[in-house]
């Protein structure tokens, strides 16, 4: 399994689905399930003749069997362990999956400025967050923290296209997609659907979200986005989604307090440090839930005011929840192309 652990992965977005998805019509199909150490839910309204349950069976695992065997950091066997165990700083043959994964990560890191960085991991691990720790880590110490920005960087992988390759400039240089592997799992899972013929679908995924056509009850697609409060499950805002994503990345169920200080699990890799600002949460939609993904992770790493200056350059439709400084209600701000798709809550 990937073993993308929701939390971390930025999915913290939950289906306002009690009117569409919960309760299939006779004409739908709900197909749930575990994967990536989370939980996926497809909901396919219309099917066209010929195409059974079975089929849309087939199609789910098919996907996050091949996302699995090409992306996941927890198999040995799998190809990224194996491009990550490899030391040679010559062009090493990749998969299409693995070359998309990192082509797209890519585009996210360079649009803003290296907030995106799927070789951040060892640095992750450093300040004691990722699945793989355990307990409470000490913060590491400066000297420590510039050997981890000296053996990481977006700018020391290659990418190939033609053939697909992939090239390390440091032997030791290790890359970790689960931050995008989400959305690429969902984004080809629709994509499958659309060759099918399949017109009316949401797919979501630990949190990723992404729908089109009518709901079961003959609407547009209705996502809720899950107020950023610890210990709750309320609406925060209500999206329409027909032919788009959704991803929402946070940092307020991951964190931890260290000598009366606030430790956020968001590390800046620029940086090599957790983020300091009081952004809580950020929202983007997207025509592809992989950039949803990855774009809402580098927006929540940039803060309110960096991030809201990339989300309006990058044209992003991005909602982004503040802490106040004292008590109070949070502070919320939102790009145009972000209130086109949200609606009254009920």
């Amino acid at each position: 399994m990937c073993r993308v652990n929701p939390t971390l992965s930025a999915a913290l977005v939950f289906g306002a689905l009690c009117c569409t998805a919960c309760t299939p019509q006779p004409s739908s199909e709900r197909i749930a399930g575990e994967t990536m150490g989370t939980t996926y839910d497809v909901t396919v309204t219309h099917s066209p003749d010929g195409i059974r349950r079975s089929n849309l069976e087939s199609t789910i695992d098919a996907v996050l069997t091949g996302i699995n065997r090409h992306l996941s950091t927890y198999d040995p066997s799998s190809e990224i362990s194996r491009f990550n165990a490899n030391p040679s700083i010559e062009w090493i043959p990749v998969s299409t999956v693995l070359l998309d994964a990192v082509t797209q990560s890519a585009q996210v890191s360079l649009a803003t400025n290296g907030a995106f960085d799927i070789t951040v991991g060892p640095i992750v691990r450093a300040w004691g967050f990722g699945s793989s720790v355990e307990g409470a880590t000490d913060p590491p110490g400066s000297e420590q923290v510039e050997r981890l920005r000296a053996a990481t960087g977006h700018d020391k992988l290659e990418a190939r296209v033609d053939p697909p390759a992939l090239r390390k400039s440091l032997p030791a240089l290790q890359i970790d997609v689960d931050g995008i592997a989400p959305g690429i799992a969902v984004d080809r899972i629709a994509e499958r659907f659309e060759a099918l013929g399949i017109r009316d679908y949401l797919v979501e995924l630990g949190g990723e979200v992404r729908a089109r056509g009518l709901s079961p009850a003959g609407r547009a697609w209705r996502v809720a986005i899950e107020a950023p409060v610890a210990g709750e499950r309320r609406p925060h805002a209500l999206l329409e989604l027909d032919g788009f994503a959704v991803s929402t990345s946070g940092d307020y169920r991951d964190f931890r307090v260290t000598a009366g200080r606030r430790v956020s699990h968001t590390i800046d890799p620029r940086t090599a440090a957790p983020v300091t600002h009081r952004l809580t949460s950020v929202t983007v939609v997207h025509a592809s839930a992989a950039m949803a993904d990855a774009f809402s992770t580098a927006l929540m790493v940039l803060g309110p005011d960096e991030g809201m200056d990339a989300a309006r350059r990058l044209g992003l439709a991005a909602l982004f929840i503040t802490r106040p400084p004292g008590e109070g209600p949070f502070i919320e701000s939102q790009t145009p192309e972000f209130a086109r798709f949200r609606r009254p809550l009920p």
